[in-house]
């Protein structure tokens, strides 16, 4: 079988891209010429070089392809970054679907995320059934991931063989840049998390996920959506299971949500402006942390049999990877 991926760089696309080798199926994978190709390192595949934003591009590389992949986003909660979100995640969905539909693929997976569903009230669950407006989503990223997955229904519903996979938060190796979880594993064992807040959020293990989506392509039924899900935990159970893992204490004081709220708001808008550097706390990600992320991934295990394994395992994979490749 062949396949076109996006995003295979990601952390996420890459361990598609591993599961797809794996199976026996011939991969072209989209790249940008500059971009960071280390999670591609011995990896034998198709390399396409080009940009979301090249519609004719995309068409050429999807032909005599059966199933596209389209894990590619840019992800920042970054106000600054608002145009190139959009341009990526809309846009290049966008772009993605029309040349799929020109090349008569026979099965696409878009990969949206929880962030696209929403948070739920405090103290509920959310599953695929469960939606907040586009307005009620926190940060420019998670409207992104709306607007695009509303693209992959529409194009279901005008007859594009369209599954939609939303996973929850994916931890385990091959973390390259780290993402926002992984930087969490990576500041406790760099010992640079003194205090917590009262979070929590849905984790799977990174490898699920891409099985995850290959099922999705399996078995999904067009224009269904499904929580790429395992286990709901606090962000202090997360830290202790850290703490077991590794041996490390973990932080025994919890902030209160507004302190890292002002943090955000002075190091995004005033001290990244005056000296030119990346913020350490982005506003949006400290609002987000005021309300637990919970999700229900049973349509997922039930109907495409999603993996669930351990998230002590998927810590410890992250933990092991990170030192082996000389993070820590």
């Amino acid at each position: 079988m062949k396949v076109f991926l996006t995003g295979g760089t990601g952390f996420v696309g890459a361990s598609v891209l591993r599961e797809l080798l794996s199976g026996g199926a011939e991969v072209r994978a989209l790249a940008r010429r500059n971009g960071d190709r280390r999670n591609l390192e011995g990896l034998v595949f198709d390399l396409v070089e080009g940009d979301l934003d090249d519609p004719a591009l995309l068409t050429r590389a999807m032909e005599g392809c059966e199933w596209v992949f389209h894990v590619a986003a840019h992800y920042s909660l970054l106000r600054r970054d608002r145009d190139a979100i959009y341009r990526a995640n809309v846009e290049g969905t966008r772009h993605i679907l029309q040349a799929a539909r020109a090349a008569g693929v026979k099965r696409v997976v878009h990969t949206s995320s929880v962030a696209a569903i929403g948070v739920p009230p405090d103290g509920a669950v959310a599953d695929e059934t469960f939606q907040t407006t586009v307005e009620e989503l926190v940060s420019d990223y998670k409207k992104s991931k709306f607007l695009s997955e509303q693209l992959a229904r529409q194009a279901a519903r005008e007859g594009l063989p369209v599954i939609i996979v939303n996973p929850s938060t994916p931890i385990g190796p091959y973390d390259v840049k780290p993402t926002p979880t992984g930087e969490i594993v990576l500041r406790f064992l760099q010992g640079r998390m003194p205090a917590y807040v009262d979070t929590g959020m849905n984790l799977i293990h990174v490898r699920d996920v891409a099985i995850g989506h290959l099922r999705a392509a399996e078995k999904g039924r067009v224009g269904e959506r499904y929580i790429l899900g395992c286990q709901n935990l606090t962000l202090k159970a997360i830290l202790d299971l850290l703490s077991a893992i590794t041996g490390l204490p973990a932080p025994k004081r919890k902030l209160p949500h507004w302190l890292p709220i002002v943090v955000g708001a002075v190091d995004e808008f005033v001290i990244s402006r005056l000296t030119g550097r990346s913020p350490t706390v982005a506003l949006d990600s400290a609002r987000m942390a005021a309300h637990a992320m919970y999700y229900d991934a049973t349509r997922a295990v039930t109907y495409l049999g999603l993996p669930q394994t351990p998230i002590e395992t998927a810590l410890r994979d992250a933990v092991t990877w990170f030192r082996d490749h000389g993070y820590v």
